[in-house]
């Protein structure tokens, strides 16, 4: 048995070293402490998106006359969205962002007489609508690391898919999309607002691809489904 004034020495210590983490806490999740207490704030986002298409061919592709290789070419763009964000509880969040995003996508196809490849450039314009939710770790020293997931609903107002089938030189797309996202991040937490890098890969979950007899482009394709990757900066308080 420890003697009783070496046991009140070590309690004397033990609290001394609880005190010592609850004030370094304190100090160092200073900024947090001022943002914990809010359940919701608001907030905009900037991105750079990288999309491109995910192929599945059809059979026709094989001993077609038209081309022989067909493959999608991903490009940069750029979303603005606006930050809504919901508390459900201490360690996780509903996330709400309407954006408008600007994306550029590419097609090849190299035809069965030549090397020489043919790119077809999709511009679209989106309306998005992503529903997230977000884990958060405990703070430390005023940053969370956090992990997102969700779904997120797409409609392209630039889509070809109302162009006239008659002059249509290209594969019809569908202006309707919906893809379902994973992300990881960091929360950093500043005097007056919150700064959150974050990469967050999606994919559909539903074929673009209007399918169109006429098109030789559009006859060697099965299915067509979109896949971005969005480097993110949040801004929110």
């Amino acid at each position: 048995m420890l003697p009783l004034y070496r046991i009140q020495v070590l309690i004397f210590i033990l609290n001394l070293v609880s005190f010592y983490s609850w004030s370094q806490s304190r100090t160092y999740n200073y900024n947090f402490d001022g943002f914990k207490k809010k359940n919701q704030y608001f907030g905009l986002t900037l991105a750079y998106n990288y999309s491109g298409f995910k192929i599945e061919h059809s059979k026709r592709l094989i001993g077609n006359s038209s081309f022989r290789f067909n493959e999608g070419q991903a490009s940069s763009g750029l979303t603005l969205s606006m930050v809504n964000n919901f508390k459900i509880g201490e360690f996780f969040d509903f996330r709400v962002l309407p954006s408008v995003s600007l994306s550029y996508r590419r097609l090849n196809y190299t035809a069965t007489n030549s090397s020489v490849v043919q790119s077809k450039l999709i511009e679209s314009v989106f309306g998005e609508i992503p529903l997230l939710i977000r884990f958060t770790s405990a703070p430390y020293r005023d940053k969370r690391f956090f992990l997102i997931t969700g779904v997120k609903y797409a409609y392209d107002f630039a889509s070809n898919s109302r162009s006239d089938k008659n002059r249509f030189e290209i594969v019809r797309i569908s202006p309707h999309d919906f893809q379902v996202e994973v992300g990881m991040g960091m929360q950093f937490y500043l005097p007056y607002f919150i700064f959150s890098p974050e990469l967050k890969f999606s994919h559909g979950i539903g074929n673009l691809l209007i399918y169109d007899k006429k098109v030789p482009e559009s006859t060697i394709i099965e299915k067509l489904f979109s896949k971005v990757i969005t480097f993110s900066f949040h801004f929110e308080g």
